[in-house]
């Protein structure tokens, strides 16, 4: 009786010893931030921006324009500060007008993609220049293949328009260049607002979305106005703040959760924040900050049922930081949304 309870014993301490270490590693999901969330100041210190995006725990970068630095210079400071120079989004009209150059500039910072972010309104699905765009889009992403790069093609709400033959108009593009030319960077935010659920729809694209916008919105009412704010448009106003405003991510209509599972399911390989305008109160650092540590949440949660269910990433966890005003919580602690963050100093 003796020797079946200490042979008990021992498989319990095995279990507890060993059992944990059996179980498979989750690769850690890298997170990027689209740099036009905060383009205001990148202008001012572009490298100061950077570095503090570094800090706040993201792993690399989509650009939005150079503002007048270098691509040497760029990647230097990208190297200094361990960021990964993920990809940029480049007007459709400057890739037309020097392709080669905008390829030598992004190839010497290191970017392994370059988007389309989006489509004037004379070039869009409905008009009669939609197909020669097509028709362009697949020259450049010819010569950026070429280059060893990757195009992809960055959606909004205006290619779910429905074509005569039932089909998105966003699915006729892909429909009519070939995966190995053209891949997708679908945002999820202008899916979801077109009314197609988003994270069926990047499972549609598994293999062929190596970058996903992850942006969250509040929306009530009729739709109306114009919400888009968007690169090389300057002057467009955003739509009421009672219509339509962009959230940091986990603070919208957004399904987090359901989100990361399509991203998982898809085989994508970059989760990239954005967040075209701030919101709630925050300034556009505090709202990069308060989305990623959100979407962290989910990522990695800080504890869950059992020791072996802890992740190396939770250690580094922004959440875990004091990041407000003297006397009051670390805002990134705080699951209520409608709290306003006081995380960056606010704008004058």
């Amino acid at each position: 009786m003796k020797t079946i309870k200490n042979a008990l014993i021992i498989a319990m301490l095995a279990i507890l010893l060993f059992g944990c270490k059996s179980a498979p590693k989750e690769e850690k999901i890298p997170v990027g931030v689209q740099l036009y969330s905060v383009r205001d100041n990148m202008s001012e210190d572009f490298y100061g921006t950077l570095k503090a995006i570094k800090e706040m725990g993201y792993d690399g970068v989509e650009f939005a324009g150079l503002y007048g630095n270098s691509p040497e210079q760029v990647k230097a400071w990208c190297d200094e500060l361990e960021l990964v120079p993920i990809s940029a989004h480049v007007p459709l009209q400057d890739m037309i007008e020097n392709i080669d150059g905008v390829i030598a500039d992004y190839k010497t910072i290191g970017c392994e993609y370059i988007a389309v972010p989006y489509l004037p309104e004379e070039l869009r699905p409905g008009t009669d220049k939609f197909e020669p765009t097509i028709a362009s889009i697949k020259e450049i992403a010819q010569k950026v293949k070429d280059a060893g790069m990757q195009l992809l093609y960055h959606n909004h709400d205006f290619e779910f328009v429905t074509l005569e033959d039932g089909s998105y108009a966003l699915d006729y593009l892909y429909a009519q260049i070939p995966a190995d030319l053209l891949q997708t960077e679908l945002d999820l935010c202008w899916v979801k607002y077109s009314g197609v659920d988003p994270a069926e729809y990047l499972r549609k694209y598994s293999g062929r979305s190596p970058v996903v916008h992850f942006k969250d919105y509040f929306f009530e009412g009729a739709k109306e106005g114009d919400p888009y704010a968007l690169i090389g448009d300057e002057g467009q106003e955003a739509a009421p703040q009672t219509v339509f405003e962009f959230r940091p991510l986990g603070c919208g209509l957004q399904d987090l959760q359901s989100l990361v599972d399509a991203f998982k399911d898809a085989g994508s390989k970059w989760i990239i924040v954005e967040q075209d305008n701030p919101s709630m109160g925050m300034c556009p650092m505090g709202s990069i900050k308060k989305g990623l540590c959100n979407l962290k949440h989910v990522l990695c949660p800080a504890a869950c049922e059992g020791e072996c269910c802890k992740k190396d990433c939770c250690k580094d966890e922004c959440c875990d930081k004091e990041c407000c005003k003297e006397g009051e919580d670390a805002c990134c602690k705080d699951d209520d949304c409608s709290k306003k963050a006081e995380c960056c100093e606010k704008e004058e």
